[in-house]
């Protein structure tokens, strides 16, 4: 079977992003580097329950974005190769940060080939200081009162600090 060759210009960089992270900007920058343009698609929560919405979920990442070229956020709902088809993305770029992800995303870009053939799935490891963080355990070191701002842009940790209430999202733990 011989291959195609071309260029691609968009990659989808799809997820909850609940809340975005360091490490999500991670992705996003490194993603600029290999594309000309990445869109942020902020997904809907249907299998859990999401600490923000949607529409704040797009706006912190929109935020945490501001300044950067060549980068859209926008929300999405329904299978993500659809999304990443009127969009014009070839690209599903993803992060990897252990062997847990991988086992998932293997599983994810296989049945996204099946769907979409010509969407490829591109997986980038994060960068070792900020391999560890995910949206789950930054809403755990905030319910226990410890300080995200480590881990997360600065909007995203006042988003948390009102969200969750008082100043549990800044002491220092």
């Amino acid at each position: 079977m011989a291959l195609e060759s071309r260029a691609v210009t968009t990659a989808l960089f799809p997820g909850s992003f609940d809340p975005v992270t360091l490490g999500h900007l991670d992705v996003v920058r490194r993603g600029l580097v290999l594309f000309e343009r990445v869109v942020v698609a902020v997904g809907e929560r249907v299998e859990k329950s999401a600490l923000f919405t949607q529409e704040e979920r797009v706006a912190l990442f929109r935020e945490a974005v501001r300044g950067l070229a060549g980068v859209v956020v926008e929300p999405f709902s329904g299978l993500v190769v659809e999304f990443a088809r009127a969009r014009g993305a070839k690209c599903l770029l993803r992060g990897l940060r252990s062997v847990a992800d991988f086992e998932y995303e293997r599983q994810m870009a296989q049945t996204n080939r099946i769907l979409a053939p010509e969407v490829e799935s591109v997986f980038l490891m994060p960068s070792p200081q900020i391999a560890f963080v995910s949206s789950s355990l930054i809403k755990e070191v905030v319910a226990s009162g410890g300080s995200v701002e480590p881990f997360v842009p600065p909007v995203v940790a006042e988003a948390l600090r009102r969200k969750i209430g008082g100043a549990r999202g800044t002491k220092r733990g």
